[in-house]
């Protein structure tokens, strides 16, 4: 942009009473999206964009930015509000609007578009090869937004989970926490964890339009600290041990042999099938005179059914998050003094380790009630009873 043009657009702002902070505030508080755009374009070219610049980054025409600029600068703000006219007819019929809702919950690659996951371009490439229609940046993502659509963070579904042995687990999940309160017996959820001295890279707040950086030492990758836990959901408690080096069978002796000592309730431990929790070391273990301890492993492919996974998590969200520690003691001190930390907070352990596999077997526990209520009913003596006395 030349001087001049950059001058006409400060002699413009200043003459209607408006300075950056305040554009800036209408790039993304303006009422509509045709607003916002063009405020967007007003500030880039107060700050000395080229019209070419500003059009190659919002997706428009160089001689249409330059009639934005001429409009703002000889009618102020009045050139950029929107007002709702009958118009043309959306870009995408209801038909074309309805085959992107059914595109775009699966892969690019299903619709032929060599991407590997939606975004705004691919969007616009789906629409024209689709449609023959072309669409700038704010349609696409507006059309993205009326159909629906969200950004989230996804999870995997683990496609070798057999849902047969998993609904089996359940309810064998149910039947053992009856077992428990009978018995006394406390159950334990196991598994074992990592935190590397590294950052451990997740969301955060930026400002718009800076960078989210993480300062890193780049400590060497074998830098970590290791352990393994146990989490009670029916109590609240929390029992951890450092892991040296690789998990093994008998570093998970170990751990059964810490957990023991720890508890005089019988105890029902639940983890995966990892090869650390089988071999010799644990066969041997488990044939100990008045041991009381039973084992009990998840099906396979099934992390979600683990409460122990989300104490892990928990400590990731808590405390390494975007945290370059440097080294493993540092690590291992502040991950110590977290989990120490929850022998206090025992109702908050229960309600965030909670996971799908509780809800269910509570589900499956509230049909079983209202199949035995009913199987009485049948047979309760009044059952053959005139109903209409039943009433009085």
């Amino acid at each position: 942009m030349s001087d001049n043009e950059q001058d006409d657009v400060a002699r413009a702002l200043a003459e209607w009473n408006l300075d950056m902070p305040t554009v800036r505030t209408l790039v993304y508080r303006a009422p509509t999206p045709r607003e916002r755009e063009r405020w967007h374009a007003v500030w880039l070219l107060a700050r000395g964009w080229t019209a070419a610049d500003v059009a190659g980054a919002l997706e428009r025409d160089p001689h249409t930015i330059g009639e934005w600029r001429a409009r703002f600068c000889r009618d102020g703000p009045a050139s950029i509000t929107f007002e709702q006219s009958g118009g043309s007819p959306p870009a995408l019929s209801a038909a074309q609007q309805a085959e992107l809702k059914a595109a775009v919950p699966v892969s690019p690659r299903a619709a032929g578009i060599a991407a590997g996951d939606w975004t705004w371009k691919v969007v616009r490439t789906f629409c024209r090869e689709r449609f023959g229609v072309g669409l700038c940046r704010s349609s696409c993502l507006n059309y993205l937004h009326r159909l629906g659509f969200v950004v989230r963070c996804p999870k995997k579904r683990l496609l070798k989970a057999d849902e047969v042995k998993r609904a089996a687990f359940v309810r064998e999940y149910a039947i053992l926490r009856v077992v428990a309160q009978l018995t006394g017996a406390k159950i334990f959820f196991v598994d074992e964890a990592h935190f590397y001295a590294d950052a451990d890279l997740r969301g955060k707040w930026v400002l718009k339009g800076e960078p989210a950086l993480v300062d890193s030492s780049s400590p060497r990758w074998g830098e970590k600290a290791s352990y393994y836990s146990a989490v009670c959901l029916e109590t609240g408690e929390v029992d951890y041990q450092a892991l040296d080096g690789t998990s093994s069978a008998e570093t998970s002796v170990a751990f059964l042999r810490h957990l023991r000592a720890r508890h005089d309730a019988p105890l029902i431990v639940i983890w995966d099938n990892g090869p650390a929790h089988s071999g010799e070391p644990l066969r041997a273990y488990l044939t100990t005179p008045d041991l009381r301890l039973r084992l009990v492993r998840l099906p396979a492919y099934s992390p979600d059914f683990n409460a122990d996974e989300h104490l892990w998590g928990w400590v990731r969200e808590e405390v390494t998050a975007n945290t370059c520690f440097g080294t493993a003691a540092t690590v291992r001190a502040h991950v110590d003094a977290f989990l120490a930390g929850l022998a206090t907070r025992a109702a908050e352990v229960t309600r965030r380790c909670r996971t799908v596999l509780q809800a269910e077997a509570d589900a499956l526990d509230a049909v079983d009630a209202a199949a035995a209520i009913l199987e009485r009913a049948r047979h309760a003596p009044h059952v053959n009873a005139d109903p209409t006395l039943a009433l009085v």
